[in-house]
């Protein structure tokens, strides 16, 4: 797959172990020039330091709950690429608190928290990428099999997952006239910075190794492969899907 000429941006590296720097090496391996964001200075140097190793990178500062700040950095890329054919959100966020317990306690405020950055981020980032994608494009959020079933742990994000999915179907039809996919990688569980604060995620790696067809975890790189693929015009036809990237763990009932 080729992507030599074509621009775009990736969201949600917080550093080498993070999904979204595995797609952004292959789309960057694949020919393409890539934009990365960050959220606030914390997550500056890691990121900065991390797209050196990539051709022509920008960095820019985006907060996912900040419009302004969205609004900026595709002024950005539209200053600096002109146009872009892709976009991958792979954004989420839930308080730790929310993550353990019951989920019946979870708070308003929690609720809200993890809905808006996991799901409703979605929406602004399309909806500023669009203009930007003249010659049509792909879009690629990642989600996770807590979205159809209970995982321990995982309680709002699995909502918010939920959430993610809908938005994908719906703005799928809704772009697919400006000839813009939307699709999501439904990955199995990887050992993320964002993972650390699931309660017994191990238990759930080793459940998932057990069980799936394969009887192994995924790797970031195969979830990488997926997404330049989706990225790519091989997968010209395909819009509103959610693609398990999960060594088959999908299929099984126990």
């Amino acid at each position: 797959i080729d992507l030599s000429g074509k621009n775009g941006i990736v969201l949600g590296v917080a550093n080498e172990r993070s999904i979204a720097w595995a797609i952004a090496q292959r789309l960057s391996d694949a020919g393409a020039r890539l934009a990365l964001t960050y959220q606030g200075d914390r997550l500056k140097d890691r990121v900065e330091r991390l797209a050196e190793s990539l051709e022509r990178p920008l960095t820019l500062p985006c907060d996912a709950t900040d419009d302004e700040q969205i609004e900026q950095v595709f002024e950005v890329l539209g200053e600096e690429f002109g146009d872009i054919s892709f976009l991958i959100h792979s954004i989420a966020f839930a308080n730790r608190e929310d993550l353990s317990g019951r989920f019946v306690d979870t708070g308003r405020e929690g609720f809200r928290i993890a809905m808006e950055v996991s799901a409703y981020s979605l929406l602004p980032l399309v909806r500023h990428a669009a203009p930007l994608m003249t010659g049509g494009g792909s879009v690629v959020a990642m989600t996770f099999d807590a979205s159809q079933r209970v995982y321990p742990g995982y309680n709002v994000m699995g909502s918010a997952k939920a959430a993610l999915e809908h938005a994908v179907r719906q703005l799928a039809a809704e772009m697919g006239p400006d000839n813009i996919r939307v699709n999501a990688i439904s990955a199995g569980p990887l050992e993320t910075l964002a993972a650390r604060g699931i309660t017994g995620f191990r238990d759930m790696r080793h459940a998932h190794a057990e069980k799936a067809p394969l009887q192994r975890n995924i790797t970031a790189e195969e979830v990488a492969h997926t997404a330049l693929f989706l990225c790519s015009g091989m997968a010209s036809g395909i819009t509103g899907a959610v693609i398990p990237v999960d060594a088959g763990y999908h299929i099984m009932a126990v």
